[in-house]
């Protein structure tokens, strides 16, 4: 009998260990193709990259994993971005401010920067939430501010246009707005979305906590049972991005861009906080605002065009 409590207690307490988080397997995570346009790749097993051993997504074109913080359009850690020309660089903002990630004439996306103070002058910050508007519409992607990450929670939490979205439960769930052209689909049972604003942009977006071992090697010094600093890891496609496109991401997605990072640094820093600040999350009052442009933008083409043909 004594035995048989003593199996029981290991048994729960590994549940515990389990779905608080705290618990990590030493094998990389396993992943796997979800399109089965892709037959021979479709649910074929792939073991995660050294890169990042606990969760990675899977190339269907090709059948291989990778690593979706490494890829253009990225926006992940201490905001660490790759641009739309494959470079690296961190834009660490200040915490509890928002700031001017893309815009262009017809999408704004801002994003909110939580954070803790850092006794070597700056803030240690990571995207909670982000503020998407296009057309009349507005879109609010966030972390749940959580003190214990349990794994199995879903922390992630969508408004559209100040009513909350409820997305259906389970891998594969889809929610849709018509009117908005705005899908969103679960990739993972929690946690984890890819939002699709037709013909403007797809969004990735993933809740994430900072780790006891994050915080060690880092050095973040954040108290386990206060605060995990749940945050969106971040990726981004736009469809069509006009020759304008501004914002800390945007920017390197013009043809015209050149990076003014230091490429061969550790950490190459993009500097420029104050052009990027927006006064809040649905702000378009950035300095490099581009958004509501478009009939600025046709008009300007028209006056070329007539220019030409007067010559």
């Amino acid at each position: 009998m004594g035995k048989k409590n003593v199996h029981i207690t290991s048994l729960g307490l590994l549940h515990f260990l389990v779905t608080s988080g705290r618990i990590v397997s030493a094998k990389p995570a396993k992943a796997h193709c979800k399109n089965p346009y892709f037959w021979r790749c479709y649910g074929v097993p792939h073991t995660c990259p050294p890169g990042c051993p606990k969760f990675c997504q899977v190339d269907c074109k090709i059948c291989k994993p990778y690593c979706a913080c490494d890829k253009p359009g990225a926006v992940c850690q201490d905001p660490r971005f790759i641009g739309g020309d494959g470079i690296m660089f961190y834009f660490h903002g200040r915490k509890d401010k928002d700031f001017c990630l893309v815009s262009d004439a017809g999408i704004h996306i801002n994003g909110h920067f939580i954070g803790k103070n850092n006794r070597k002058g700056r803030d240690f910050t990571w995207v909670q939430s982000i503020g998407v508007l296009f057309g009349r519409h507005r879109l609010f992607v966030c972390a749940r501010k959580v003190s214990r990450w349990h794994a199995f929670d879903d922390n992630i939490h969508i408004q559209l246009d100040g009513a909350d979205v409820e997305i259906p439960s389970g891998e594969g769930a889809v929610w849709e707005s018509r009117g908005a052209g705005l899908t969103i689909e679960r990739v993972a049972a929690e946690n984890d979305v890819v939002v699709e604003v037709t013909g403007l942009v797809e969004i990735r977006a993933r809740v994430v906590p900072i780790t006891a071992e994050e915080s060690r090697v880092h050095g973040y010094d954040i108290a386990e049972d206060d605060d995990c600093f749940a945050h969106l890891e971040l990726s981004f496609k736009l469809s069509s991005p006009s020759a304008s496109l501004h914002g800390i991401l945007g920017q390197t997605y013009a043809p015209d861009y050149r990076s003014r990072v230091k490429i061969g640094a550790a950490m190459p820093i993009m500097g420029g906080e104050k052009k990027f600040s927006s006064s809040h999350l649905f702000a378009t009052d950035c300095a490099v605002s581009r958004f509501g442009t478009e009939g600025e933008e046709e008009g300007n083409e028209l006056k070329t065009a007539n220019v030409a043909k007067s010559q």
